[in-house]
């Protein structure tokens, strides 16, 4: 991935689970990190790190 520094463990395992192919973890991630932002228990950061990661990460590109 490019150089952003990722802070938050829901885009370590959201980047682990879309290079491993698991759509399904994506999936449960990304609706998770939402679901904190629309209740305001998170900030954008965690929003716009799994943003940029879903751009430069492909699905089963492996470790």
């Amino acid at each position: 991935m490019s150089d952003l520094e990722i802070t938050h463990q829901s885009v370590r395992d959201y980047i682990a689970a879309k290079k491993r192919g698991d759509e399904k973890a994506t999936q449960r991630i990304i609706d998770e990190a939402k679901a904190r932002f629309a209740t305001r228990k998170t900030d954008g950061s965690e929003m716009a790190q799994l943003i940029h990661a879903s751009m430069h990460v492909r699905l089963g590109e492996g470790e």
